[in-house]
């Protein structure tokens, strides 16, 4: 078939019996309302899978069908179509040739598209029909800021002087124009860490040089090298924009703004330190429409979550989540939150700094300056007749020995803590100087949790663990080692070389029965660990850890390094 005729996709859906005519009206009346392309109309209605659409169209149209992720990209062929027309178009190339180009498109019936890419490219385009999600990602990937922003670090170094101390007075000035180069160099940092789905990124002045990293699912990544005498500048506007003392450099300081890229809007969380050299500062980026927070997708085993769900259901108690920064609790308390939400429950967090807004809870933020302290607020909102209660940390003695009162007096209470696993955190409340009794009477269960990247799908491949790896997973799955496959990573464009995509938690989750209330309440602390120890048998971190890598959701390299940071 001639692909510069014009294609009725639809009808030959139809002919060839793969969607009915009354799919095809309802898709014709999808399209119109949103304004999408059929394609897209009938899978979002489910009257086709989109891997089946692909292959109709690679067979009707004569061209290939490919697995974006896995094809050789050339960065410098990609960047001869500029990217205002990648996205405008949803397309990537691929190939160029002397006479032709090789174009991954999400919709190669897109004839007015076509024309347009011919004329920018001024040669004959050979389509090839790829997934949509696919190639979003590959753009965003392959269309990275980082020649960008190094040109706009240069910039606003040449624009300062060479001798001069910064002017405050002049970069305020300047700093409020879009066109400025600190302004253009900030945006072009944020829209490269939004692509690239960033969690963290870290502004640190060295010796010589200013670094600027970001964190991708767990791990640090150097974006860019910068000159040292741009650090000031860029340090001065994200204080300007934390509403934080661009006069105070000798103290910390935090502060948080929101920005608007590409569509998204970003909640940002600001701490600046003073180091020798300057000013660092790291950012976490908090994405405000990010949806569906939601027990199934933390990762726990299905008996886990029963459990899990079974305790919140309780009417009252208190439950803790506990982990490392970063390790995915406040996730996890959302996630419980989005299940008890209800007309029929009254809840109020207590959270410093709150990270997600969520419809239909009352959410209060801990402001120091003014002396809202954590105590203080959850002193108030006892009184406002609350079901249930999320404190964001319980940091201090007043706040765990209201939280635990709170618990005690018919009211369900969340909390984290900070500890390594499940068993040590009734010792550290106690530690904290909350009686034994309380935590006896009060406590339902300690979920300990840790995040473990994902193996990424498209450039999976099995794996021999190593003789030492073995080893390590002899200990927890015994004489069924041999029965399980595992697998790795081997790097692609789809996962920026890594070989993981993504992060999932491994959880251990210990429950207060009557045995371990009695050991809790003795001053004894060796006999509650003993019968923690017991019930845990099996079901720990550890055993999490290495299950997910048997399940081949992670490697076994990943599952021994989440582990190693709560074990000798």
């Amino acid at each position: 078939m001639d692909i510069t005729k014009k294609i009725r996709i639809g009808e030959l859906l139809v002919q060839n019996r793969i969607i009915t005519q009354e799919q095809l009206i309802s898709a014709l009346a999808e399209q119109k309302k949103t304004g999408c392309q059929l394609g897209r109309a009938l899978i979002n209605l489910n009257f086709i899978k989109e891997v089946e659409l692909l292959n109709f169209l690679s067979r009707q149209l004569n061209i290939p069908f490919l697995d974006i992720a896995q094809y050789p990209r050339n960065p410098e062929i990609i960047k001869l179509l500029p990217e205002s027309a990648a996205r405008r178009f949803s397309v990537l190339l691929l190939e160029n040739n002397e006479f032709d180009v090789l174009l991954a498109m999400a919709d190669p019936t897109d004839l007015i598209g076509l024309d347009e890419l011919s004329r920018i490219l001024k040669k004959t385009i050979r389509p090839a029909v790829v997934r949509e999600g696919d190639l979003l990602m590959a753009i965003d990937q392959s269309y990275r800021r980082t020649d960008e922003i190094n040109n706009l670090a240069e910039q606003l170094r040449s624009d300062m002087s060479e001798d001069d101390n910064l002017d405050l007075n002049a970069m305020l000035a300047s700093a409020e124009a879009a066109d400025a180069p600190v302004v253009k160099l900030l945006r072009s940092v944020f829209e490269d860490a939004v692509q690239v789905r960033v969690s963290d990124i870290h502004i640190e002045p060295q010796e010589n040089k200013l670094y600027i990293r970001f964190r991708i699912d767990g791990v640090l990544h150097q974006q860019t090298e910068a000159d040292l005498k741009i650090a000031a500048a860029l340090v001065l506007r994200l204080k300007l924009m934390s509403g934080l003392d661009i006069g105070e450099k000798r103290l910390p300081q935090d502060g948080r703004f929101q920005i608007k890229v590409r569509r998204q809007s970003i909640d940002v969380r600001l701490s600046t330190m003073p180091t020798i050299y300057g000013e660092s500062v790291v950012m976490r980026l908090l994405m405000q429409n990010a949806q569906g927070f939601a027990l199934e997708k933390l990762g726990m085993a299905p008996e886990m979550l029963v459990r899990f769900r079974k305790l919140l259901h309780r009417p009252d108690g208190i439950i803790l989540v506990t982990g490392p920064t970063g390790s995915g609790k406040t996730t996890t308390l959302y996630a419980a939150l989005s299940e008890l939400n209800s007309s029929a429950n009254k809840i109020i967090t207590v959270e410093d700094p709150v990270e997600y807004r969520l419809p239909g809870i009352n959410q209060v933020q801990v402001n120091e300056k003014i002396e809202l302290d954590f105590a203080r607020v959850l002193r108030s909102a006892l009184r406002q007749d609350p079901d249930i209660v999320l404190i964001g940390e319980m940091r201090d003695h007043e706040t765990a020995q209201i939280g635990l009162r709170a618990a005690m007096t018919g009211h369900l209470v969340l909390s984290t803590l900070h500890t390594n696993d499940a068993i040590s955190s009734p010792i550290r409340l106690m530690d904290m100087g909350v009686p034994p009794y309380m935590i006896a009477m009060s406590l339902l269960a300690v979920i300990a949790q840790r995040l473990v990247r994902v193996v990424c799908e498209s450039c999976m491949q099995p794996y021999t663990p190593e003789p030492f790896e073995q080893a390590w997973l002899k200990l927890e799955l015994n004489d069924t080692l041999q029965q399980h496959s595992f697998v790795q990573g081997k790097g692609c464009s789809h996962c920026n070389g890594t070989g993981y995509q993504g992060r999932i938690g491994v959880y251990e989750l210990l429950e207060m029965n009557s045995e371990l209330a009695d050991a809790a309440n003795q001053r004894d602390t060796s006999v509650f660990i003993r019968r923690a120890r017991q019930q845990l048998a099996g079901k720990t971190l550890r055993s999490s850890a290495s299950a997910m890598a048997a399940a081949g959701r992670t490697t076994v390299s990943e599952a021994m390094r989440i582990t190693n940071q709560f074990e000798d």
